[in-house]
């Protein structure tokens, strides 16, 4: 600490530690959402134990008698793999009303269909449709941002005007136009967000790339003899990852949602699929209760959007932070 003119000027204080210190140690925010994630991971694993098969998802994974939980091979062979019958929701009846929590479904059910059913098996299809989805935008948006800014010229004009025609238009309507022209379902849910979501991506890795390759090291493999792609693949993109994680993380928070509006409008996921968005969708005629008790059905609604909130909350904490350790001031 010095002082100038009889006043003290302290020096800027930078985070100590390594990466995960600035993300975690640091950042009480991270741990909050690193908490959420993980927590949403772990019902992942577990559903068939926190939501134990019935009916035809006990046929496919092979339980008999009273088994309440799949064999080791059979839990790690739907793990990988969940078969579809796993991912109906059970119907018990066909209740003009819901029922309130029981015994047999501690959350209730709406429809007929099980809540805590829905919401357990839901989480992954949330988790699967996050990933696949953003597998298929990081590919398509790395190869377009890569293309466009190492090459420039003709073919990144081309590739940003591309870019800016999709941008021209609102994407949430882009992809209820595109989930109409397919139909519903969870795979022409998939195409259609993919179809979106990578323009974001390849912008972002076009500007990185546009300052990277100015930089010295491009520039000293280039003199080595190292080809375009070369340099491309393998000095310029991993340094560009930065920016890409943070904005993968932000987008798994929020593909969840976009899926569960086009499941409330009816162009989602069929009937029945174990999906946060298809309960919400079932709920809507019951958000209000009869005259006189209008909070008579609060657990339609209640459960199914805390899941939606709180996993997308866990998400942006997480995004937000990694963000800011990854920031170049902050090191």
């Amino acid at each position: 600490m010095t002082a100038i003119g009889g006043s003290e000027v302290r020096p800027i204080k930078k985070a100590r530690g390594g990466f995960w210190a600035r993300l975690f140690r640091h950042n009480r925010l991270a741990c909050v959402g690193a908490a959420l994630v993980s927590f949403f991971v772990l019902v992942t694993l577990l559903a068939p134990v926190l939501a134990p098969p019935q009916g035809n998802c006990r046929r496919a994974l092979g339980m008999e008698g009273t088994q309440t939980v799949p064999g080791p091979l059979a839990y790690l062979r739907e793990l990988v793999a969940t078969p579809g019958a796993c991912l109906q929701m059970p119907r018990v009846g066909f209740a003009a009303q819901p029922n309130p929590p029981a015994a047999g479904a501690p959350l209730g059910r709406v429809n007929g269909y099980d809540i805590r059913y829905g919401l357990v098996w839901g989480t992954r299809t949330a988790i699967f449709l996050g990933l696949t989805v953003l597998a298929i935008t990081v590919t398509i948006g790395s190869l377009v941002g890569l293309t466009a800014g190492f090459l420039g010229g003709v073919t990144d004009n081309l590739l940003m005007r591309l870019t800016d025609v999709i941008f021209a238009f609102p994407a949430l309507v882009l992809i209820l136009v595109l989930v109409a022209a397919l139909g519903p379902g969870l795979l022409n849910i998939i195409i259609a967000l993919s179809l979106v979501s990578w323009v974001g991506l390849a912008r972002v890795v076009r500007s990185e790339v546009l300052r990277l390759r100015e930089l010295e090291f491009a520039a000293a493999a280039q003199s080595l003899g190292a080809s375009r792609a070369r340099i491309a693949l393998r000095h310029v993109l991993p340094n560009a990852i930065g920016p890409l994680l943070t904005i993968v993380v932000l987008e798994m928070g929020s593909l969840p949602i976009v899926a569960g509006t086009l499941s409330f409008l009816g162009l989602g996921t069929p009937l029945g699929y174990a999906d946060w968005g298809q309960l919400i969708a079932l709920a809507q005629k019951w958000i209000q209760g009869p005259p006189g008790e209008p909070f008579a059905y609060w657990y339609v609604t209640l459960f199914p959007g805390l899941c939606i909130f709180a996993y997308s909350l866990g998400w942006s904490l997480l995004g937000d932070s990694l963000a800011e350790a990854l920031d170049p001031r902050n090191r």
